[in-house]
């Protein structure tokens, strides 16, 4: 077995703090992820800016009750995250992100530190097996360690987004869509983010699932879902396993856990992990909506030898595409800054509205994920339409 994955039952936010203790109290203690007078960076989620009830957040009670552990412990909490693709990665912004997101509140009773120092670091990495080089924002790379605060929610491009994702905030928001742009196949983003999660090498991770998000995560589109849990390990890949057990996302539905099997990662299987403090079965939740955008079916992994010859139908037939809905656009740019493919273009005049070109959608999802008002919708492809699947 690899690194244990332990499992606390947390009903609610009300009981975070006690929670947390006893998950700590599982794990061995904080003392034993850090030490006293370092600076420890808790890598939260912050998407973007959204309010804790929407799910789209690590929630600040769960942020708090790890800062004050931290604390305790002697060494110093620095809460940090890069929002995602289409925010600029500056203190105007963070400022906007820590209040709408409760992380003001978090740093205040915990007496943690909001980061708000907007350097991007160059940084090599040798043993990176497709990526190494990154740039990352300048806390994550001048601190003593990192521990991971994830939030467990469902995402169109991975399917779920967990531990080993969350490393990709360490990228400045208006960085992100590079990595997009140049890996929009799933299979070597998830290589990326393997290698990401490598670099930045947290001590622990920890999962807030207390309210997790499922449907077409991880941003406004997805739905709040009670899961009441709180998950912790040193190893982010074994999180995310016990994570799509919770969820009921198959293996092979995983790009994440199919890019760890194929370079030889461990665990990448359900099987490799061992669940401390319930059982694997048990904490799973039934009927958890997955993304539209999942092959529940595997039609893609059978028809993988036409996307050359028929690309663009294939694309057409297996995939969700997106559509604006003209009467919720703001026309505030986000959608259009965060397109790694130059897709989506403003309309001119009075009332601004965004327009998506679908041939030159690469399918990444960044517009659907990042639009505060949710007015970036998917589109069922032509195979779903046909078999009636994600009506």
């Amino acid at each position: 077995m690899n690194d244990p994955v332990y499992v606390v039952r947390c009903p609610d936010y009300d009981h975070a703090e006690e929670k947390m203790e006893m998950l700590f109290s599982m794990l061995g203690g904080m003392s034993r992820f850090v030490k006293p007078e370092e600076k420890i960076v808790l890598k939260v989620n912050l998407l973007q800016p959204a309010a804790p009830d929407q799910a789209v957040t690590t929630h600040p009670r769960i942020v708090a009750a790890v800062a004050r552990l931290v604390k305790e412990a002697g060494a110093f909490p620095i809460i940090a995250d890069s929002p995602g693709a289409g925010y600029k990665y500056t203190s105007k912004t963070l400022d906007t992100l820590y209040r709408k997101t409760g992380m003001i509140d978090a740093a205040k009773v915990s007496g943690a530190e909001l980061n708000f120092d907007t350097t991007v670091k160059p940084v090599s990495f040798p043993a990176g097996k497709l990526i190494r080089h990154f740039e990352v924002i300048g806390p994550v790379a001048t601190a003593d360690g990192v521990l991971g605060v994830c939030k467990l929610k469902t995402h169109t491009l991975m399917s779920i987004t967990g531990a080993v994702k969350n490393n990709f905030g360490v990228i400045p928001g208006l960085s992100k869509p590079g990595y997009h742009a140049k890996l929009h196949d799933k299979a070597q983003f998830a290589d990326m983010l393997l290698d990401l999660a490598e670099y930045v090498s947290p001590r622990l991770s920890i999962m807030d699932a207390v309210i997790g998000m499922e449907g077409d995560g991880p941003g406004v589109a997805g739905v709040s879902r009670p899961v009441g849990l709180l998950l912790g390990s040193v190893n982010p890949l074994a999180l995310d396993i016990v994570a799509s057990e919770i969820v009921g996302l198959r293996r092979e539905q995983n790009p994440l856990l199919l890019a760890a099997a194929k370079r030889g990662a461990t665990p990448s299987d359900i099987a490799q992990v061992e669940v401390v403090g319930a059982d694997a079965q048990a904490i799973r939740v039934p009927g958890y909506r997955l993304p539209a955008t999942v092959d529940e079916l595997g039609i893609r992994q059978h028809l993988s030898w036409w996307q050359k010859p028929m690309g663009p139908f294939i694309k057409d037939w297996l995939s969700q595409a997106v559509r604006v809905v003209e009467k919720k656009c703001v026309g505030c740019g986000i959608c259009r800054e965060s397109c790694p493919a130059g897709a989506i273009a403003m309309t001119l005049g009075k009332r601004k509205r965004a327009v998506i070109d679908d041939k030159l959608c690469i399918r990444c999802y960044c517009c659907h994920e990042l639009c505060p008002e949710g007015a970036v919708e998917l589109r069922r492809s032509l195979m779903h339409k046909v078999l009636g699947v994600g009506v």
